[in-house]
């Protein structure tokens, strides 16, 4: 499976902004904070971006975030479309309710990439059945647990000594003593609280 090998830290460089890519490790040793400028040769003073390019700025914010390649991203926006509402708002949503996000709203991991990895390491389980695909659809109803074994993980021990100090969305419920959390229904908007002009991610798939 395709995925980006390199540093995490020129995405939010290139993107202008802090998109939390390392987690906890964002707050404490940001990049950006150090070396604001995008990766690259630097030719001297910096061009105002078209229309197009902050469209497409806003699009691979986006996907940085939440860590999937442009078909897939494509496939998903293109999923929203044919959904009945508000494309960008529809896009939001799919996007929240894929696996590894939910894990990671949990506060079973720092990051989205180490959400990503624990299920595809086979450690989670969806409504009692393994689930090793991040990009799997909750729904209204569903249960994240840990699956059998795993629960005696070191990384486990680490994730229950930290759970108290995490938040978690209004959208989830979490069992901070079982580390059993719940979907209490859809995320909407305003639960996501984007910092991203999803309205030039639609225009430029819109071309």
């Amino acid at each position: 499976m395709a995925r980006y090998t390199e540093a995490v830290c020129r995405l939010c460089r290139r993107s202008g902004d802090k998109l939390m890519l390392k987690g906890i490790k964002c707050v404490s040793k940001c990049t950006l904070d150090k070396r604001s400028k995008a990766p690259g040769p630097q030719l001297g003073r910096r061009r105002r971006l078209s229309d197009r390019g902050e469209q497409l700025r806003e699009k691979q914010k986006v996907r940085y975030t939440y860590g999937i390649l442009e078909r897939q991203f494509k496939c998903t926006f293109a999923e929203a479309e044919r959904k009945t509402g508000i494309t960008g708002e529809n896009l939001l949503v799919l996007l929240e309710r894929r696996l590894d996000n939910v894990v990671y709203r949990l506060g079973l991991a720092d990051s989205r990439a180490q959400a990503r990895q624990v299920v595809l390491h086979g450690h989670i389980d969806l409504n009692g059945r393994k689930t090793d695909i991040a990009s799997c659809l909750v729904k209204e109803g569903d249960v994240i647990s840990w699956h059998g074994k795993s629960v005696n993980t070191e990384y486990y021990k680490i994730v229950a000594k930290s759970i108290g100090s995490k938040t978690v969305p209004g959208w989830l419920n979490l069992d901070r003593e079982k580390l059993v959390g719940k979907v209490l229904s859809l995320p909407t908007p305003d639960d996501i609280g984007a910092k991203y002009n999803i309205a030039s991610v639609v225009e430029y798939y819109s071309r």
